[in-house]
């Protein structure tokens, strides 16, 4: 399945440059050849049905990926982000008993009682035993679309990471649906900033670009000046990153809308693009940030923005084989401009949690419709709009407040940089909303100025209750607002707002 895509463009393109990295370069002769001998290596090292990478994006990852699948492996990449606890949680939960790394990395898991191979150790001449025109001369494991390639760990925005089982159908569909909607070509240039822990950095930056027989330039640790560096020499053509990366972007004084010359797209995605970094992006570069929707239970792409079609606002139309279903509370499928839960199927969608067959049961529907727990409406020419998440929504008095409309309303104003808002329980009106927010270097404003700010714009029991300036929000690995931190903060204003330990 997925390592035959691998083959097709070893046998068709095998000395046109597949990778370069922070090690170095790769055609695909070269990488498919060190996927041989890492297929060796791991069969020769494990009876799991699973093997895990602690490894940074680059071509040591990506011949471990196709060295697995040869291997007749399945891959759990292990997000290094993560605190130590929950890192031993998803190696305990998936049951592998080796890990392929590098140092430092490696040093996260000498307590695990995993065995790890250190692919600085390994002798290059033994790993890249492939002929030399690249060929895998291996047997083949017969995979089929339904069997596990990836159990892929989400970043946990609450509780300990749940484990999303991914069949090569899953992530094929994914791929394939991702570089018809836009318009992928062989001879695009992919930027890789994402890691490849993530499915939006694994579909995006390492299969679609793999299939096309396309470069890919990897950044181990991104850095606007050195995203910016890649993109003016490296030619490069599609740029897939999250909100937050664009927006130091912006910040690089020295950016000019001439460094962007030779984008096809740049793709936003892995949390919300805020209104104003997209019109402020577009506005200082003349280039537009296309949003996008995804999650890892969907293999990456449910809607997409694209060169072609777009609107502001929108995370686009859904993708070829994507289903997607507007609900109210009781199930029922809303027209087009009424709000609603967002459900989703088609052959992208997991299969399920690994070890979690209740949450399994309740994030399926009998008929196949996965239930994202995310708000939107479907307009009359077929974008699909977020507009929040159902368990962000907040009871005021009986009335549900959507903390996005609020989060929009307090960007506007020309103090604010971001902002985020909760619910916090409140003994006379059931939830009170509470906002935090972050300024824009330079500007000042204070706590009554923003809600009377907010009270202008919106009614009264909408606007915040309490607004915090803080110095920071905390993130998840991937870059999302974890709002259940926020939560339980205990209010206090003024101060940066806890980050989890990573």
């Amino acid at each position: 399945m997925l390592f035959e895509a691998l083959s097709a463009t070893v046998a068709s393109r095998p000395s046109v440059l597949a990778i370069v990295d922070d090690r170095g370069q790769y055609t695909f002769a070269q990488l498919a050849a060190m996927a041989a001998g890492m297929s060796r290596c791991i069969a020769a090292s494990t009876n799991q049905p699973r093997v895990g990478l602690l490894l940074p994006a680059g071509a040591g990852f990506v011949s471990s990926f196709y060295g697995a699948l040869l291997a007749g492996k399945a891959v759990v990449p292990l997000n290094y982000l993560l605190s130590d606890r929950e890192l031993d949680h998803c190696i305990k939960d998936s049951g592998i008993d080796t890990v392929l790394s590098i140092p430092p990395l490696a040093d996260r898991v000498k307590t695990s009682g995993v065995k790890v191979i250190d692919l600085t150790r390994l002798d290059p001449a033994a790993i890249e035993t492939a002929s030399e025109t690249g060929s895998m001369s291996l047997p083949r494991p017969s995979t089929r679309a339904d069997d596990l390639a990836v159990l892929m760990y989400t970043s946990g925005t609450s509780g300990l990471p749940k484990g999303v089982l991914l069949t090569h159908g899953n992530l094929q569909s994914s791929v394939d649906a991702s570089i018809v909607h836009v318009h992928f070509q062989s001879t695009h240039r992919f930027l890789g900033v994402i890691p490849l822990f993530h499915v939006f950095g694994l579909v995006a930056t390492m299969l679609a670009p793999i299939q096309l027989g396309a470069t890919t330039i990897f950044l181990a640790r991104f850095s606007p000046l050195a995203a910016l560096k890649a993109i003016r020499e490296q030619g490069i053509s599609l740029v897939l990153a999250v909100p937050s990366m664009y927006a130091t972007i912006l910040r690089l004084k020295e950016a000019t809308s001439a460094d962007f010359s030779t984008i096809h797209a740049l793709i936003s995605g892995g949390e919300p693009l805020p209104p104003t970094l997209a019109q402020g992006f577009e506005a200082r570069f003349g280039i537009p940030l296309l949003d996008a929707y995804g999650m890892t239970e969907t293999s990456l792409g449910v809607a997409l923005n694209t060169p072609q079609a777009r609107k502001a606002g929108s995370v686009g139309k859904p993708l070829a084989g994507a289903q997607v279903r507007i609900v109210d509370d009781a199930g029922a499928e809303q027209p087009a401009g009424q709000a609603g839960e967002i459900w989703v199927k088609g052959p992208m969608v997991t299969q399920g949690y690994h070890n979690l067959a209740d949450e399994t049961a309740a994030a399926l529907t009998a008929d196949g419709f996965f239930r994202t727990g995310d708000l939107g409406m479907m307009d009359d020419e077929g974008f699909l709009h977020l507009t929040g998440r159902k368990k962000d929504l907040i009871i005021v008095s009986g009335e549900k407040v959507s903390p996005t409309e609020i989060e929009a309303v307090l960007a506007r104003h020309a103090a604010v940089s971001e902002a985020a808002v909760v619910g916090r329980k409140d003994q006379s009106r059931g939830e009170a909303v509470v906002a935090y927010v972050t300024l824009r270097e330079g500007q000042t404003a204070n706590n009554e100025e923003l809600r009377a700010f907010c009270r202008q714009q919106l009614p009264t029991w909408k606007a915040p209750r309490e607004v915090h300036i803080v110095a920071d929000l905390p993130r998840s690995p991937t870059g999302k607002v974890l709002k259940r931190l926020l939560r339980q903060d205990d209010g206090g204003s003024d101060r940066s707002v806890g980050q989890p330990s990573t």
